[in-house]
């Protein structure tokens, strides 16, 4: 790996642990293996290297996401094989835990990818919903809304007790709502 791509999947790691603002060019450099002089080299700063490794965990994301909600099977099990994914819960959503930075949500170069990727997420889960996933009552761009608000609250419940069961549990019942939904 050269020293960009070290530079880049360091800052994707420390962004996932501590944050944009919790993230520093000195620990980036660290981590990287890097000095002072070859970040400045390849990128103009911790914006600009922040940037790409966003945009880099964001398509990330949706590849996964994607393989999943594109393959063979009813909504459904669209749906249910993406929420049962194997994730470091955790760690929680690396996109999400963005979301909770003040600097990334104030720069529109950082904060685009990641509202990006969200309304990505929801606009895929509601096509694959509207592919004949809901009875008439339940509106596809809603219940798309509620599995990605119930994905993100799960994490968040997981983080703060320490383990995966409340994430687990969200998911159990996510799928169960949309197990009595469908048609």
């Amino acid at each position: 790996m050269d020293t960009a791509e070290r530079l880049i999947e360091s800052t994707r790691a420390l962004l996932w642990e501590r944050g944009y603002t919790g993230t520093s060019p000195r620990a980036i450099q660290s981590l990287a293996g890097a000095g002072q002089g070859s970040m400045y080299h390849h990128f103009r700063g911790k914006p600009d290297l922040a940037a790409v490794a966003i945009l880099r965990t964001a398509d990330e994301l949706r590849s996964r996401a994607a393989a999943l909600l594109d393959g063979p099977g009813g909504a459904v099990e669209r749906i249910t094989a993406y929420l049962t994914l194997d994730r470091d819960v955790l760690r929680g959503c690396p996109i999400g835990r963005l979301t909770q930075d003040p600097d990334v949500l104030a720069d529109p170069t950082l904060h685009y990818p990641v509202a990006e990727t969200f309304t990505w997420l929801c606009d895929r889960l509601s096509a694959v919903l509207s592919s004949g996933g809901l009875r008439s009552p339940l509106d596809p761009d809603d219940t798309a809304a509620a599995i990605v608000a119930m994905l993100q609250g799960g994490y968040v419940l997981a983080r703060a007790a320490g383990s995966r069961e409340p994430f687990d549990r969200a998911v159990r019942g996510a799928l169960g709502l949309l197990r009595s939904g469908a048609a």
